[in-house]
């Protein structure tokens, strides 16, 4: 699943082809991906300016003066900018057609083979963007002030459970997905069976700073290149080359030469180094 680094670079690749746009045409292929597609899509964006991009954890964003399109990748999707009249291959089920002031246009393409993904609507007239449902209780964004580790210490005293799926929660921290977790929990040099309200506030601050530098890092990269994950404009990511434990195991640590071990935690494998993580 594309996690934080990966939308963050699908964002930065669709944003200059679509921010200050008009709204020219959207194709919906099929009733919806995960949820159904609002029916009335079309009527509420063409004709309008894309103001701006952003995120939200692993939700793209795309506002417009009046609402937000919600956009979420799901577990295979991708998008991909794409010149007009290129027929829709199969498992492309969204279109947003958009013109610049020259009269140029491009299309914004959504392709999502195992349609677990989803674009929403979210009316300016509804409230505030952060209340809506699928927004409302997420954690804080790690590349943002509001995160350290203080907060991770502070928001873990009473959880027993282990420090891995705490960052995996998305209640204190968002978007910090398997990848980035086994990887930022190797670099702070924590084991992640370790229950969370066990570990210390020193040790809380090095694994902020690792969370902070290993997505920046990946960004910087394009994001790594999963089965299912391909930037905007075709190019592979190239983070997966510098993993340390992530996906290697019984390869030597790049450290201390042990084997790296895997296991499951909440059905999903956990990576790590028992000599380097403690």
């Amino acid at each position: 699943m594309p996690e934080l680094p990966e939308v963050e670079v699908t964002r930065r690749g669709v944003a200059p082809h679509i921010e200050g746009r008009v709204v020219r045409q959207v194709v919906l292929r099929r009733d919806g991906l995960r949820w159904p597609f609002p029916p009335d899509l079309p009527q509420l964006l063409v004709g309008r300016t894309v103001l701006r991009t952003g995120r939200r954890g692993k939700y793209l964003l795309v506002h417009f003066e009046h609402g937000t399109l919600i956009i979420h990748l799901g577990m295979s999707g991708h998008l991909r900018v794409l010149a007009p009249g290129i027929a829709p291959e199969k498992h492309d089920h969204f279109d947003l057609e958009v013109e610049s002031a020259d009269g140029q246009r491009q299309v914004l393409r959504m392709k999502d083979p195992r349609r677990f993904g989803a674009v929403l609507w979210h009316d300016a007239a509804d409230g505030e963007l952060e209340h809506h449902v699928l927004l409302r209780e997420l954690g804080v964004e790690p590349l943002e002030s509001g995160f350290s580790g203080k907060l991770l210490y502070d928001q873990t005293r009473q959880r027993s459970t282990a420090v891995k799926q705490a960052l995996l929660g998305g209640d204190i921290v968002v978007g910090v997905g398997n990848i980035y977790a086994s990887e930022s929990l190797f670099r702070a040099g924590i084991n992640p069976k370790t229950p969370a309200k066990r570990i210390s506030l020193a040790r809380y601050d090095k694994l902020a700073q690792a969370v902070r530098e290993i997505l920046a890092e990946a960004i910087v990269q394009g994001g790594s290149t999963l089965r299912d994950f391909i930037a905007v404009n075709g190019q592979s990511g190239y983070f997966q080359q510098t993993y340390f434990v992530y996906d290697r195991t019984g390869v030597p640590c790049r450290v201390c030469a042990a084997p790296i071990r895997q296991i499951k935690q909440g059905q999903r494998s956990t990576f790590y180094c028992v000599n380097c993580q403690k």
